[in-house]
């Protein structure tokens, strides 16, 4: 079939298998074009199919050689539909991977769940015996909870009083003001079910307990803190308050690793566009500005050379890691340079439609956005006849 970016909303409905391939093969070269890292060698990534995750696993496995086990929930092709580009990415990188005679097998299923749990566990056990790095990077609207079977649905709001800001409709360029109602308690409490440090901190304990972490072995999950403009409706509002709490569990995991001599961080990373960055409303305004501003100081860097930056010059240095005064890992450094900050601010009030062509970085914004799907790729005929029908190898 040809495929095409069809849109609804903050969301595109099809993916490109080519172009995502493209976007996994752009991702290795980068990689090994940086040199080798002396990283972990059994690393598993839950969430490892777009973003982070996918950069994680493909750093991990083309940086440092490593074998990857990644979890995913993923929608697979069928015959005249299209995949989810998750798929897409995973499928690809598993070719690359054996290609370069390198372990790496996925799951597809709601990692929350206790049975893709167990099936990890069991496929750690069979294939690998110890891990030495788990990476934590899902990006789950909602969560059934695996003891109570509660669905618990995430909200970005503010605590407290309106959010009113500007915004800008990446589509059109029209740039708007927005408001965003506070949240009631129930939200705050159900959005850290799920974007909190529960699950990770299950996961962590369910591969302890089957004595599958190797001694020394680390895991970071990550997050996001950004700027004073967007504080009220994220770091202030319902998710900063997730975010919280994954940073708490971060101590919690390394309390009880001691015995391994095992550490949890969270690294904070820097404004990316995402599928639910799309949706936030104020951040693709801010991330256009800030894209503008950092690509003309040449400081921009997406998912790909955020992780590679953090893997090769903090996690893997042979020195401790360095931290800010509250334990985490800050890789948004450059996003939150004082002259980066200022200049946005500035610019966030010259922001107009009329205005933001010139000032902001709109057409890369959603060039970045079309990528996350498999389009506007170099390289790619996106009107040939393209088979939307991709099988994972590992996944039966």
């Amino acid at each position: 079939m040809i495929i095409e970016p069809r849109m609804r909303g903050f969301i595109c409905l099809t993916s490109h298998p080519k172009g995502c391939e493209q976007n996994v093969k752009n991702q290795i070269e980068y990689i090994k074009s940086k040199g080798p890292i002396e990283g972990a060698k059994k690393v598993l990534v839950i969430g490892a199919s777009t973003g982070f995750g996918l950069a994680s696993r493909i750093t991990s496995a083309f940086g440092s050689n490593a074998a990857t086990i990644g979890v995913f929930f993923e929608k697979p092709p069928v015959e005249g539909k299209t995949a989810s580009p998750g798929w897409y990415n995973s499928a690809a990188f598993e070719t690359e991977a054996h290609k370069a005679g390198l372990y790496a097998k996925s799951i597809n299923g709601d990692a929350f769940s206790n049975e893709i749990k167990q099936q990890t566990l069991d496929l750690i056990k069979a294939d690998l015996g110890q891990i030495d790095l788990v990476i934590y990077s899902l990006a789950s609207p909602v969560r059934q909870h695996p003891v109570t079977g509660i669905l618990h649905r995430s909200v970005l709001k503010p605590i407290g009083k309106t959010f009113t800001n500007k915004t800008v409709d990446f589509h059109t360029g029209k740039v708007t003001e927005v408001s965003i109602e506070p949240c009631t308690e129930e939200e705050i409490e159900n959005t850290v079910a799920v974007m909190g440090g529960e699950d990770w901190s299950m996961w962590m304990d369910a591969l302890k307990k089957e004595n599958l972490l190797a001694p020394g072995a680390t895991t970071v999950a990550y997050s996001y803190i950004g700027p004073s403009l967007t504080e009220a409706v994220y770091r202030k509002g319902t998710i900063g308050r997730a975010k919280d709490h994954l940073e708490a569990t971060a101590f919690a995991i390394t309390d009880s690793l001691k015995d391994l001599d095992g550490k949890a961080y969270v690294s904070v990373n820097k404004a990316l566009v995402t599928q639910a960055s799309s949706a936030i409303p104020v951040i693709p305004l801010y991330i256009s500005l800030l894209y503008k501003i950092m690509k003309a100081e040449g400081l921009h860097e997406g998912c790909i050379e955020q992780i590679q930056r953090l893997f090769q010059d903090r996690l893997y240095t042979g020195q401790p890691i360095p931290t800010d005064d509250k334990g985490r890992i800050r890789i948004d450094d450059w996003e939150m340079r004082d002259d980066v900050q200022e200049k946005v601010a500035k610019l966030w009030l010259e922001a107009t439609t009329e205005t933001l062509p010139e000032i902001g970085d709109l057409a890369g914004y959603r060039n970045d956005f079309l990528n996350l799907f498999g389009f506007e790729f170099e390289g790619v005929d996106y009107k040939a006849d393209t088979n939307e029908v991709v099988d994972i190898e590992s996944i039966k």
